[in-house]
C-alpha cells in the first residue's frame, strides 16, 4: 500500500469509527489530476444515505488537506450492496433469518452450501440447510453472500 492510501485509510478510519461504522473496503484509483477514491462502510445497524453521506462530507476536507492528493479527485462513501461477499464476523448478526451461498473449508475440501443463517456462537454461525444445521466457523469461511429475496 503506498503512503497516500495509508493517509486515506487512517484519515477514513478514524471518521468512520467515530460514526460508529467499520470500513469494509478502501480502493483508490488513478493519479493526481483524476483520482477516484472509494470507501465502503458497514455496521452493526444498517447503513443509510444518510449516513454515507455526513461520512463523505467529514472526510473530504481531511483530504483536501493531503499533499499528494491532488485537487481534482472523486469521493464515493458508500455501504458494500448485497452484490459484494461479507468479510467479517461482525457483519453477519444483521443478516440473521437471511438466506446465504456459502463456500467454506472443511477438512481438505471446499464445500458450497445455500442456507439460512439462524444463529452465531461465538465465532460458529448455524445455517440451516435443508433439513438439518450446520455449524462452520467464520475462519473456514471462503466466501459468504447474502442471497436477495423476493418473498
Amino acid at each position: 500500500m503506498n503512503t497516500l492510501e495509508e493517509n486515506i485509510r487512517e484519515i477514513a478510519v478514524e471518521i468512520v469509527e467515530r460514526n460508529n461504522f467499520f470500513i469494509v473496503d478502501l480502493v483508490v484509483h488513478g493519479k493526481s489530476g483524476s483520482r477516484s477514491i472509494e470507501i465502503y462502510i458497514d455496521g452493526e445497524k444498517n447503513v443509510s444515505a444518510n449516513d454515507c453521506a455526513r461520512i463523505s462530507l467529514e472526510v473530504n476536507p481531511k483530504l483536501e488537506g493531503l499533499p499528494d492528493i491532488g485537487s481534482n479527485y472523486y469521493l464515493e462513501v458508500s455501504s458494500p450492496g448485497v452484490d459484494r461477499p461479507i468479510k467479517f464476523l461482525k457483519q453477519f448478526p444483521k443478516h440473521i433469518n437471511r438466506k446465504f451461498e456459502i463456500a467454506f473449508k472443511s477438512g481438505e475440501e471446499t464445500k458450497k452450501i445455500t442456507g439460512k443463517l439462524v444463529g452465531i456462537e461465538g465465532e460458529n454461525l448455524i445455517f440451516t440447510y435443508g433439513s438439518r444445521d450446520v455449524i462452520i466457523n467464520f475462519n473456514n469461511i471462503i466466501k459468504a453472500k447474502v442471497l436477495i429475496s423476493f418473498s
